[in-house]
């Protein structure tokens, strides 16, 4: 009787229905108490996106990959640090793993002191355990992902009501032009010194940044960091770190190292981007309307790495 009573609060929780029952358990003790069967059914946007604390008991890991999978033994960045501050915290997505989280604060500290950068304004990580999320992201699964403003951190601690209206200053003109009144060279500098630390795989940006950046990395004599930015749509008030797995995750899964036809990436798979072609690839001309497609069913638990349940019914 308990358990069918736990498993009932936990679907209404997720539904969104305030009840009593719903209120009196935790969500993971819900979950804990679910049979397998019932517990690889339930959408995994839901499970995970109502997760409110990480893993208190397990190590840090990342598992999977990085947009399938999830993380345990979370750590918070720090809403306010001496060189960043969160936003959009009603999210509660300033979650990573412990390696990601202390390159935001290196990369913070040292653009800093180094590169003209007043401080960072850091959008999201992940959730608290990880996971696929409500909105937004398809990855930033596995705790080894973070978004930085292109906005610089303002003189002055931000409110919470600010942090949530505040909008970040678009750096580019359209979807081939970079925006000269607002991009600057302390841009591209801070952009370098994320790409150049080891253990960053990936720095995702909107093409024309990426354009901008191999304009002025022209007489660099080492290009090796600029191999890893990457040109893709979406990233033009924004861009994505993202880290290679840690030693401690033997379950995680890397991306390839990228390896552009020249080295820096500023060659043909450039010009695709800077072209006139539709993004991501070209649209095909409906001859007459069609009826709207079905969508695809929601992401279960089942189609997540195994450990993920560990990490969903972990006090």
């Amino acid at each position: 009787m308990i358990r069918t009573l736990l498993a009932a609060a936990v679907f209404l929780a997720m539904a969104g229905t305030s009840t009593v029952m719903a209120q009196t358990v935790s969500e993971t003790q819900a979950l804990a108490v679910m049979s397998d069967k019932e517990l690889m059914k339930l959408p995994a946007k839901k499970v995970f996106g109502g997760q409110k604390e990480p893993t208190a008991n397990l190590k840090s890991r990342a598992i999977g990959s990085y947009a399938r999978g999830c993380m345990a033994g979370g750590k918070a960045l720090e809403v306010d640090g001496p060189a960043w501050q969160v936003m959009r915290l009603s999210r509660n997505r300033n979650w990573g793993h412990p390696d990601m989280v202390a390159l935001v604060e290196r990369l913070a500290v040292e653009a800093k002191q180094k590169d003209g950068w007043n401080g960072l304004l850091v959008g999201d990580l992940a959730q608290p355990r990880g996971g696929p999320m409500l909105s937004g992201h398809a990855s930033h699964q596995i705790g080894l992902d973070a978004d930085i403003w292109l906005t610089p951190m303002p003189d002055r601690t931000l409110s919470k009501k600010e942090r949530e209206e505040i909008k970040a200053k678009l750096v580019v003109k359209d979807r081939k032009r970079i925006d000269p009144d607002v991009w600057t060279e302390a841009h591209a500098r801070l952009i370098k010194r994320a790409a150049s630390y080891p253990e960053v795989s990936r720095i995702f940006v909107h093409p024309p940044i990426k354009a901008e950046l191999c304009k002025w990395a022209k007489n660099d004599k080492n290009k090796a960091w600029l191999a890893k930015v990457r040109p893709y749509f979406g990233h033009n008030w924004h861009f994505h770190i993202r880290i290679n797995c840690p030693a401690d995750s033997p379950g995680c899964k890397n991306q390839p190292t990228p390896s552009p036809n020249d080295g820096t990436g500023c060659g043909d798979e450039l010009a695709y981007w800077l072209g006139d072609k539709p993004w991501p690839k070209p649209e095909k001309p409906e001859a007459k309307p069609q009826k709207p497609a079905k969508p695809a069913p929601p992401l279960t638990l089942a189609a997540l790495p195994a450990e993920c349940r560990a990490v969903v019914t972990a006090e």
